[in-house]
């Protein structure tokens, strides 16, 4: 095991043992090998490290909790998608438009082909719970954690084991100190 995937385990047991501490969430036995792989596969991403080995310690389960093992799969689709859906909404109700996407074209169909085209190429975001998502990618760990809502962004933690604290710790609230980096979501940050 290399270093990065022992940091990137690390982070996602000690989120696990964070959450089944406090007693409020059903956690489920975590997520096999061979889930994970049906998992990746259907749904075309990969695990972030710590998001990978937090499931893999147990499955949080519940109204707000993505169910990877039992969970209907096209609700659980539209979650995964929910990202770009969101954006995708604001192109054609609210006038949002990337800075990068060079003109908008005047046809709404012309812009919404344009903005699908161009979001394919970000980086995909991973449900955790809610409207907290992480963004994909086997040998990553330690990405803030972002509440996103359209295009409405913030950074709602600096990490996942920051983001149970915050969630279910039984102290206050810690605003993120951290700025993300992943690419276009950043750049969305209110």
């Amino acid at each position: 095991m290399s270093e990065v995937e022992r940091d990137g385990a690390w982070l996602g047991a000690e989120a696990a043992r964070r959450l089944a501490s406090v007693g409020s969430v059903d956690i489920a036995s975590g997520l096999t090998a061979d889930e994970f792989v049906r998992v990746e596969s259907e749904f075309g991403f990969e695990f972030a490290d710590d998001h990978r080995a937090f499931l893999a310690a147990g499955l949080p389960v519940g109204d707000t909790w993505p169910n990877w093992r039992l969970g209907k799969r096209g609700p659980l689709r539209a979650l995964v998608e929910l990202p770009v859906d969101g954006v995708l909404f604001d192109v054609e109700w609210n006038g949002y438009w990337g800075e990068e996407w060079a003109r908008r074209p005047a046809r709404m169909k012309d812009a919404l082909r344009t903005a699908r085209y161009r979001l394919a190429g970000v980086p995909r975001m991973v449900p955790i719970f809610g409207h907290r998502f992480l963004p994909a990618g086997s040998g990553s760990f330690g990405h803030p954690v972002l509440s996103m809502y359209r295009t409405d962004i913030t950074c709602d933690a600096d990490d996942l084991v920051h983001c149970i604290d915050n969630e279910f710790g039984p102290g206050p609230r810690r605003p993120s100190a951290t700025r993300p980096t992943v690419e276009f979501w950043s750049d969305l940050l209110r």
